[in-house]
């Protein structure tokens, strides 16, 4: 209801609005995301708190004042560093209200170190986790082979700096077997593809050494080196690994993981493989200080001797073999002496049985041996033709009575066989009847008939 004053003006009061909380709380978050939708905020961390989620709680406070401060999970992982407490960061996020509690809080899309960049923070804290795990002992790494057969390289096929490798191993030594594995050597997929190289050298154990190789370039181009997870593999990799990443001022992870770190790609090659002169003339140098340590061995030992040869206790060991030497020579002579009498008395009675086979006709012996074996072969061939003779008048003898008794000899006399029509020999009449047919075996041929009666005795 409106009311008038003495001055003739009218008031009317403000219409009263009720509001819920959450409605309050809703738009006033409203309003300070609007007007607070991208801001920057220097300051220190406090509270740090990295939930299993992946999401990132923590406080950011001056000297002052404080606010809470959050970032989710989506972009916690795109840190290259991990916040801790009293580290100071300047934050980049939206200014909002967390509904439930009716808190100020920022919720963080960005943060980077104060001073120090993100990088340089993740390396520090990324080689002082590695190192006190003891993969940068020096007891830890592998000895490169003076002279390897075969070399590994993990690198971009389109970088200069395989082209730098390729021409310092082909001029120092151009005989030694090369294996390139393609990778990336920037960008977030180099880190896992440098990885796999240097696991399939392992595996296929085809290389003595693994050169991993990257030209020069920002902290940001060298960042996939820098990575947890490849500087593990490099560690555990049983072929001894090169780190030939950047110029010869950058340094990353696995240049300390790795068994030996080489300035520059160009230095690794240098360093992997000598070249054919240095080992000419290193195998010359040992070649001379072996002649010569063997020429002062030889005069050291000789003048050892000449001073040993003085010795009294030498003079009477040679005196002692002087001795022996003249008794082993007496002792040649008188084997001599009988040697040459045994061969003289042999030779004497050789001469005596020559002149007594002289006297002795060989052939004479021979011819009559001669005679008296063909007499005892004409002897032994009359006595077989008598027993030939004998045995064959025998055997005519034998044949007589055989013919005599065979039935075939009684048909010549005038008999005959007759058989049946079986075929049967017929003895009794009795077998036959008129009207059965007979065959009669004659002493030349056979006839058949017919039987017309028959007669019994």
């Amino acid at each position: 209801m409106a009311s008038a004053d003495q001055l003739g003006f009218s008031f009317k009061p403000p219409e009263r609005r009720i509001w819920s909380v959450r409605d309050l709380v809703a738009a006033v978050r409203t309003h300070i995301e609007r007007e607070y939708g991208d801001t920057w905020v220097e300051g220190e961390i406090s509270n740090f708190r990295a939930h299993d989620s992946g999401h990132l709680y923590f406080t950011l406070k001056d000297q002052n004042s404080q606010i809470r401060a959050v970032m989710f999970r989506s972009q916690a992982r795109l840190l290259r560093f991990r916040p801790e407490n009293g580290m100071q960061v300047v934050l980049r996020g939206r200014v909002t209200i967390y509904e439930d509690r009716g808190e100020l809080q920022i919720s963080a899309e960005y943060l980077e170190p104060k001073g120090a960049g993100a990088l340089l923070i993740a390396f520090e804290q990324l080689k002082a986790k590695l190192e006190a795990e003891g993969l940068f002992d020096p007891a830890r790494k592998k000895a490169i082979a003076t002279l390897p057969r075969r070399i590994g390289i993990v690198t971009s096929t389109q970088g200069a700096a395989l082209r730098d490798i390729l021409n310092v191993l082909l001029r120092r030594h151009h005989t030694a077997g090369i294996l390139i594995f393609p990778a990336q050597v920037q960008g977030e997929a180099a880190s896992a593809e440098v990885s796999a190289g240097v696991r399939y050298f392992n595996k296929a154990r085809n290389v003595d050494v693994i050169i991993v190789a990257r030209g020069g370039g920002s902290a940001e181009d060298l960042a996939a080196f820098n990575n947890e997870a490849l500087a593990r593999v490099v560690a555990a990799s049983l072929i001894p690994v090169i780190s030939a990443v950047g110029h010869e001022t950058d340094f990353t992870i696995i240049d300390f993981v790795a068994d030996l770190r080489a300035p520059t790609p160009s230095a690794a090659a240098e360093l992997v493989i000598r070249s054919r002169q240095e080992v000419e003339e290193q195998t010359e140098g040992l070649r001379q200080r072996l002649a010569r340590a063997m020429r002062y061995r030889l005069l050291m030992g000789r003048q050892a001797l000449m001073e040993l040869g003085q010795h009294a206790a030498f003079a009477r060991m040679s005196d002692a073999i002087n001795r022996r030497q003249q008794k082993l020579d007496d002792l040649k002579n008188r084997m001599e002496r009988a040697e040459r009498q045994t061969l003289e008395k042999q030779y004497r009675r050789l001469e005596v049985a020559a002149a007594a086979v002289r006297h002795y006709d060989v052939r004479r012996m021979l011819a009559g041996i001669r005679r008296e074996l063909d007499s005892r072969v004409a002897g032994l061939a009359a006595a077989a033709r008598t027993v030939l003779l004998q045995q064959r008048g025998r055997l005519n003898q034998l044949a007589g009575q055989i013919e005599a008794l065979s039935p075939l000899a009684i048909l010549d006399r005038g008999y005959a066989l007759v058989f049946d029509s079986s075929g049967v020999l017929l003895k009794d009449a009795a077998r036959v009847k008129a009207g059965d047919e007979i065959s009669a075996r004659l002493a030349k041929g056979s006839v058949t008939a017919t039987v017309k009666r028959g007669k019994q005795r």
